[in-house]
């Protein structure tokens, strides 16, 4: 019986009229892996993730997830089926706190509609609290909760782990992490991988990473490929 991968690009190419940032890439990620996307700046890592999650359309090539193509899906389709990702610039909601950011996430698995808002607000209003509930609960997950009521803008540090708890408040199949550890220390990068082990092993949610700390990719990836000038020019497991 063939399993059917998480996530899979076949052939991917994408063209920004005569520039081919990304040519005919093969990936695949299969359930509860760990898997990072490596190589030198301008290599094509972010331009994978934004064709992914649909902010680019393929050139050419097809792209898959659990077995359906999702080319031509809009960025909130591709949520709503199951993946989520977080950003190399951090693009928080400044001016809301920040169990608001994670709330926000949770939003697309609400229920609540403009029925309910006008007609039923006891049920809108019952669902609000337990998304604030299970935001608060994600932040206590990863190991902010202190900074709930904080607004974004403000916030002394943990900007990536929040970032990381919104993805997560979709409730994907696989979470996209765009260079998590960037301004970490190495006690802060230790962290960053038991958290990410621990969002693959505690909800089942398969990653893919984009990083250039390669103590962190040999630490914890169970597959990686490697980008320069948009081909794949290497794969297999770090050793």
């Amino acid at each position: 019986m063939r399993i059917v991968a998480v996530l899979e690009l076949k052939g991917v190419t994408k063209q920004f009229g005569g520039l081919t940032a990304v040519s005919e890439v093969d990936l695949k990620i299969e359930k509860n892996q760990i898997c990072s996307l490596i190589g030198p700046n301008g290599a094509g890592k972010t331009t994978v993730f934004n064709i992914i999650t649909g902010v680019y359309q393929v050139t050419k090539g097809d792209i898959f997830f659990e077995g359906r193509s999702i080319c031509g899906c809009a960025p909130y389709k591709i949520v709503d089926m199951g993946i989520a990702r977080t950003y190399q610039n951090i693009r928080l909601f400044k001016k809301m706190t920040a169990v608001e950011n994670v709330m926000t996430g949770f939003h697309c698995r609400s229920r609540a509609g403009l029925f309910n808002i006008i007609y039923n607000r006891r049920k809108m209003l019952e669902e609000d609290r337990n998304i604030r509930k299970r935001s608060e609960e994600l932040l206590e997950y990863l190991k902010i909760a202190d900074l709930k009521d904080e607004l974004a803008s403000s916030l002394p540090y943990g900007h990536q782990r929040l970032e990381i708890a919104r993805a997560m408040a979709t409730q994907p199949k696989i979470l996209l992490l765009d260079e998590p550890a960037a301004g970490m220390n190495a006690q802060e990068k230790e962290e960053l991988i038991r958290t990410i082990r621990g969002i693959r092993n505690d909800f089942g949610i398969s990653v893919l990473i984009v990083e250039h700390d390669m103590d962190l990719i040999m630490n914890i990836s169970d597959d990686i490929t490697v980008l320069n000038y948009g081909a794949r020019i290497a794969h297999g497991v770090p050793e």
